[in-house]
């Protein structure tokens, strides 16, 4: 596969975690093209159902006896809908079946799949929330109504109930469900690359796919590190919406969510955050410093670095110009704890990757710091 053209540096040595399966790839065609690495963990895969017997039996009812409300849950749902309608013939009556109901769409994704599909939504939930499609519905009034509700992966989430509780006569329709991870290995790796500083950001786009890779995490031993780093800024993790974050607020983990909702602004999110300087960084006399999983900016400059220097440069980055013994920096470092000489080779290396530019300042009989400046 040919390489994403690089339009810009504003993610260089940034290593960014894609947490779904379902248009991963463009999602992280837009990283790749700002200079981000990106790697694909998705913690759960999604299951088409476009031979399944039940659904097309939902759909023969359904042009049988048209419904008077339509509520599209996702988008890929509804798309995946339509498909298999078409795949079995079924598209031309179930068009005729839905042209005269009212459509309801939980979110901007799921109204342009409407759109897609050549009909018109009536209204849209700007919360993406099945309650706030409850609670329209239940005010516009749906006793008597036939509505069929399009379902997520993971089923109904007590939107039929409240319907039918209404006197709706409900249908519900699910299209895919949730499957297994495609290589549960890569998503558990994910976590503890994540929790051990090697990975400057997780994406998530779906909350039963948050709720999975935090469970595969605390099971590696690797979210306690995950909330530290997260507390401190050096992860970013990131939702596509309010719903898909729940999951990791419930899991207390400081969460950026994407303006609008869509996967084009979840990338502009991540762009913003790292390339305009909102990334946890420090004033030097050459510049601001930011370290990244792949090396260090020092004044918008890149400097790809090792792991072992991107590790002592983030221990003495943290401690904002104090001085940090052999000792602590030795933490950072495999063995470095029992072998000082470890952190002077180390530190030596990492002075020759900076090529001239003295960041690294050694304190006599009490170890190292950054040239550190107030600002």
């Amino acid at each position: 596969m040919t390489p994403a053209r690089t339009l810009d540096s504003a993610l260089a040595g940034c290593t960014i975690i894609v947490a779904a399966d379902r248009r991963s790839a463009d999602l992280a065609t837009a990283l790749e093209r700002r200079g981000a690495v990106v790697h694909r963990a998705p913690a759960l895969s999604i299951v088409p159902n476009a031979d399944d017997a039940e659904l097309l039996r939902r759909t023969r009812q359904l042009v049988a006896a048209p419904p008077d409300i339509v509520v599209v849950t996702t988008g890929v749902g509804f798309r995946g809908w339509m498909d298999a309608a078409h795949e079995h013939g079924l598209d031309e009556r179930l068009d005729s079946a839905l042209q005269d109901a009212q459509f309801i769409a939980r979110g901007p994704k799921a109204h342009g799949a409407i759109q897609q599909a050549g009909f018109t939504a009536d209204w849209v939930a700007d919360s993406e929330t099945s309650a706030e499609v409850g609670e329209y519905l239940l005010a516009s009034g749906v006793d008597g109504k036939r509505i069929v509700v399009q379902h997520h992966g993971a089923g109904s989430d007590g939107l039929d109930e409240l319907l039918s509780d209404a006197g709706a006569d409900v249908l519900s329709v699910t299209v895919y469900r949730w499957g297994p991870p495609p290589d549960p290995e890569v998503v558990r790796r994910s976590t503890l690359q994540a929790g051990a500083g090697e990975v400057d950001a997780v994406l998530f786009t779906s909350a039963p796919g948050a709720a999975s890779w935090i469970e595969v995490a605390e099971k590696a031993g690797a979210l306690d590190g995950i909330r530290r780093r997260a507390e401190s800024g050096r992860l970013l993790l990131a939702s596509v919406g309010p719903i898909t974050a729940m999951p990791l607020h419930d899991a207390n983990l400081p969460t950026t969510i994407a303006d609008r909702g869509r996967l084009g602004s979840l990338a502009r999110s991540v762009i913003a955050h790292f390339g305009g300087g909102h990334a946890p960084s420090m004033h030097t006399e050459f510049g601001r410093v930011e370290v990244r999983s792949g090396g260090v900016l020092v004044d918008s400059r890149f400097i790809p670095l090792s792991r072992t220097a991107t590790a002592i440069m983030g221990a003495l980055s943290e401690a904002g110009g104090r001085v940090l013994s052999r000792a602590e920096l030795g933490r950072v470092l495999p063995g470095g704890d029992r072998n000082a000489h470890a952190v002077e080779v180390a530190v030596a290396r990492l002075r020759d990757a900076l090529s001239g530019i003295e960041l690294i300042q050694t304190v006599v009989k009490r170890g190292y710091r950054l040239a550190a400046t107030e600002h």
